[in-house]
């Protein structure tokens, strides 16, 4: 591991006496995160596995190694106060060696654990009584029919672990998609479960942010609109009866109570077409469904990230607009991650202009968000679409 900015040594001898935050992972995530931390008076170390991060800027020390090695998370850890991650996709393992050392990692190992494999996280969301779409493990190709029968087709294959964005899913139709769903998710190689089909009318999130003392703070429940396994839009408040909203905050709330969470969480949801709320994924981070929150909430998710793993009273989530929409820009293709027309966006009044400041684009990849508040979903939306509209990153190809 090296340090970008100065060396170890002199690190050792400057520790600040402010608060001190590590973060695994230098994205947007991280970015944001360390922007909130910052504002609170809080030092900020990134770990990231190359240079430059969009994180890099915002923090104190930019730490560039490998993010699964033991000694270097040790390295990390030795120089703050806390350890918080960005993304899940982290080696728990190397994780624990840095919590057995003394050191405090929030969300902690035992959550991971039981949140990395989607499998084991659907096991312990129905052992907790929650409700989720269901689901079976799959050894070989040739379980697939019995389930089928038991579930009805269609069925989603997919990924124990790393998968997100729609990766690591493969939707079967019938018993013809079994053996290209198989090869396309490396089944035999990666360890594989199923999931009923959920027939939903629409896919709605909720932060919750859980602090050290068990305390927690339930965010609005949005909709989410998805293209391609991508989140496009989100709509705050989501406009479902208040019996529907009451229902999900309290399944979030438990879902996260379930895994003994610290820290903001996503909770995605699936709504059916008969009211009924079930527990898609759990993401044990800050998450793309609440950026939003940044403009439109008294506490935004990062800086109740940052107060929950410090260990401080977590902050009010009330919304200080009736609505909000946030869009998030992807990139057109590859190319320099330059947004194209950022001026003209600029321009529209009530438009938040968020860019992450990553080195390159690529189709599909998320460059930044915008968001408006308005009196109605609708008048914010009509904002952030021509925002947004005029924005692009890369080259189509």
């Amino acid at each position: 591991m090296h340090n970008t900015n100065e060396s170890k040594a002199t690190l050792a001898s400057t520790r600040s006496s402010q608060p001190r935050l590590g973060i695994i992972g230098g994205g947007q995530l991280a970015k944001m995160t360390a922007l909130a931390a910052r504002e609170l008076g809080c030092d900020v170390l990134v770990l990231e596995r190359s240079d430059p991060s969009p994180a890099a800027p915002l923090a104190n020390n930019a730490l560039v190694g490998d993010w699964n090695d033991p000694a270097t998370l040790l390295q990390l850890a030795a120089q703050v106060d806390v350890v918080s991650i960005e993304n899940e996709f982290l080696n728990v393992d190397a994780l624990e060696v840095m919590v057995q050392g003394g050191h405090l990692l929030y969300p902690g190992t035992a959550t991971l654990r039981r949140i990395q494999d989607k499998f084991i996280q659907k096991q312990t969301l129905a052992a907790a009584g929650l409700s989720t779409p269901r689901f079976a493990m799959v050894e070989q190709p040739h379980d697939l029919p019995r389930l089928a029968r038991e579930f009805g087709w269609p069925m989603v294959l997919k990924t124990r672990r790393n998968g997100y964005d729609g990766k690591g899913n493969f939707t079967l139709r019938s018993e013809a998609d079994i053996d290209p769903g198989w090869q396309a998710l490396g089944g035999g190689r990666n360890a594989l479960y199923v999931e009923a089909f959920c027939p939903y009318v629409s896919e709605l999130a909720v932060i919750i942010t859980r602090g050290r003392d068990g305390a927690t703070a339930v965010y609005p429940v949005v909709e989410t609109v998805q293209r391609n396994h991508i989140c496009h839009v989100v709509k705050a408040p989501a406009e479902v009866p208040a019996l529907i909203a009451g229902e999900a905050s309290r399944q979030a709330q438990r879902a996260i109570e379930a895994i003994d969470g610290v820290g903001s969480f996503g909770v995605e949801m699936f709504l059916t077409g008969a009211g009924e709320v079930l527990i898609n994924e759990l993401a044990p981070r800050v998450h793309n469904s609440g950026h939003y929150t940044i403009e439109a909430c008294e506490c935004s998710q990062f800086e109740n990230h940052v107060r929950a793993v410090l260990g401080w009273p977590l902050g009010s989530t009330a919304m200080v607009a009736p609505a909000a929409v946030m869009i998030n820009l992807l990139g057109g293709g590859g190319g320099p991650g330059t947004p194209h027309g950022l001026e003209r966006a600029l321009a529209i009044p009530g438009a938040h202009v968020h860019i992450y400041g990553k080195a390159m684009s690529g189709a599909g990849r998320k460059m930044g968000h915008i968001t408006a508040l308005g009196p109605t979903v609708t008048a914010a939306e009509a904002v952030a679409r021509q925002a947004a509209a005029a924005i692009q990153f890369g080259t189509k190809s």
